[in-house]
């Protein structure tokens, strides 16, 4: 195979703009949002474009038309640079029609301009709304090669890609299932069935269907609660003090990243106080998130946005936690939620929360046998995650190389 400039005699080098034509999308005069006998065109504006979903029509008239699988590409905002197929319809406003010229297979075209997304993507132009720098994006230098070896070239990558999906695919299945396990494990928790597996006893459950020795409580039996402070910056008097809010609290953890002060009498200091263990819940937003308080910030405090549980001898704050958050996740707090749009958690309803005790003692031991399996699944879902991204960037690695003409020689020398 005879070389000239590194590549094949008979290759050649182009730009993207020479090697393909493109034509921007339009705001059509006519947009409505059902489709009627005057409005039969698909609008393919960035939801149809992205998820398929098609949420306006238009009559057609002057606008830029694409056919299925054309080529589009995100002209506009944050999303730049992401190429796609299209679906039949009129291009949209914030998007690019990009079709190829003779001789240029369009998965060629539709993968060289994909290996560019994150170049295209960090070098927009624009200050408010970002979007496409022309000059960089059409003066992309490229390899072409004869129409069959392009088509060799995609069906390698694509072949690359389907192994790569498949492990993708696994990978999720495998985080599901964990999910999965994790809610079974805080099932068998809190029904007796996790301590009775490790200690090989037999379960016994009582009449009221719990197992023997424990007792179904209302939280404001085994507790002392209080809501925070309504937020008036003008009518509170006193010191100025931290104060955690609902968007403070995460699952399991604070967010005080960003946090705010607000007045405090000196008689309000006990009411509104956080100590070591104390169970803060979110009444609105997402009702029953929660976090234990450990003393990070002295003179914290919370505002109405948020309870504060302080619960007695005979509970252990953390069963209580991870008690809420599988309440939470399979749906049992539902029924203790007020509000029709705007879900709350009120200190009435909180109070009636059924908390399933057995002794302190087997408390603790589930609290410990929790934790350690969850720290596993933590460690498996990490895993996971990392595993996740390094797909992402082995993609784009493979259209790197592709286009370097690395992973081109590697195919056409197999092939040859």
């Amino acid at each position: 195979m005879t070389e000239n400039n590194n590549i094949p005699k008979h290759w050649q080098r182009k730009k993207l703009g020479e090697v393909c034509t493109y034509s921007k999308g339009k705001k059509p005069v006519v947009l409505k949002d059902t489709k009627n006998k005057d409005c039969i065109v698909p609008y393919i504006n960035i939801k149809a474009f992205e998820k398929g979903i098609i949420s306006e029509y238009t009559n057609g008239v002057k606008c830029n038309i694409c056919n299925d699988d054309d080529l589009l590409m995100v002209w506009d905002g944050a999303r730049c640079g992401l190429i796609g197929k299209a679906k039949k319809g009129a291009v949209g406003s914030t998007l690019m029609k990009i079709l190829p010229k003779e001789n240029i297979h369009k998965e060629y075209l539709y993968h060289f301009i994909s290996s560019k997304f994150w170049t295209l993507n960090t070098k927009p132009k624009g200050v408010g709304i970002p979007h496409i720098e022309p000059t960089l994006l059409w003066n992309f230098e490229l390899v072409v090669p004869p129409l069959p070896e392009q088509l060799t070239i995609v069906s390698k990558i694509e072949e690359l890609f389907s192994e790569l999906d498949n492990g993708i695919t696994q990978l999720k299945t495998a985080q599901q299932q964990l999910k999965v396990y994790r809610q079974s494990l805080l099932k068998w928790a809190f029904e007796g069935k996790l301590t009775s597996s490790i200690t090989n006893e037999k379960l016994r459950i009582t009449n009221d269907g719990l197992p023997k020795g424990w007792k179904l409580n209302e939280l404001g039996d085994v507790s002392d609660m209080c809501l925070g402070k309504m937020l008036d910056k003008k009518k509170n008097k006193g010191n100025y003090q931290p104060y955690l809010r609902n968007i403070s609290v995460r699952w399991g953890h604070f967010d005080l990243s960003d946090l705010e002060e607000m007045r405090f009498e000196t008689h309000e200091e006990e009411r509104y106080s956080l100590k070591n263990g104390d169970l803060i819940i979110c009444e609105g937003g997402e009702p029953g998130r929660c976090a234990i308080w450990k003393g990070i910030i002295p003179n914290m405090k919370i505002q109405k946005a948020l309870h504060r549980v302080r619960v007695k001898n005979m509970v252990s704050e953390i069963y209580l936690y991870h008690y809420m958050f599988y309440a939470a996740k399979s749906g049992l707090l539902k029924k203790y939620f007020t509000g029709t749009t705007i879900k709350h958690l009120t200190g009435r309803e909180l109070k009636k929360i059924e908390i399933p005790l057995p002794s302190i003692k087997e408390q603790n031991f589930i609290v410990d046998e929790l934790e350690s399996k969850l720290t596993v699944c933590d460690k498996i879902e990490e895993t996971i995650s990392q595993s996740l991204q390094q797909a992402e960037t082995l993609r784009q690695s493979i259209l790197k190389k592709a286009f370097e003409e690395k992973l081109v020689r590697s195919i056409l020398e197999h092939t040859t």
